[in-house]
């Protein structure tokens, strides 16, 4: 499943409720208080996305283990910014490596060039 596929708005409030194990005014409550953002069509029906459900799971999860919405909504904001920071430190990796790669070729240029230098230095001092 592409990532496109895991966010494009597919379900009803009714089966959104009924794979997360839930009531549907839960899902109104959870909305609510931020923890899941459906999409609404043009009708204004909310919308539910994969990616919603497995939100919707992982609420479930946390607050069967006894943390409450409060707590739910911290974790949920701090896995937020973990991705958020991960994502920018697998951008700065390949920053990283290309610029390694840049000097690796600037270095080799200087390389050839001395040696070019010296080279010439040399045909020039057997002419003589």
């Amino acid at each position: 499943m592409s990532p496109n596929d895991r966010t494009r708005p597919l379900y009803m409030i009714s089966v959104a409720a009924e794979l997360a194990g839930v009531h549907p005014q839960t899902l109104r409550i959870y909305e609510t208080k931020g923890l899941v953002t459906p999409k609404r069509s043009s009708g204004n029906t909310r919308l539910y996305s994969q990616a919603d459900i497995e939100q919707l799971e992982l609420i479930g999860q946390l607050t069967d283990e006894g943390i409450n919405l409060a707590g739910v909504m911290r974790i949920i904001d701090l896995e937020r910014r973990l991705a958020r920071k991960e994502a920018e430190i697998e951008n700065l990796r390949r920053r990283v490596v290309r610029l390694e790669a840049r000097v690796h070729e600037h270095r080799m240029r200087e390389q050839i060039t001395a040696l070019a230098r010296s080279d010439s230095r040399a045909i020039r001092l057997w002419k003589e």
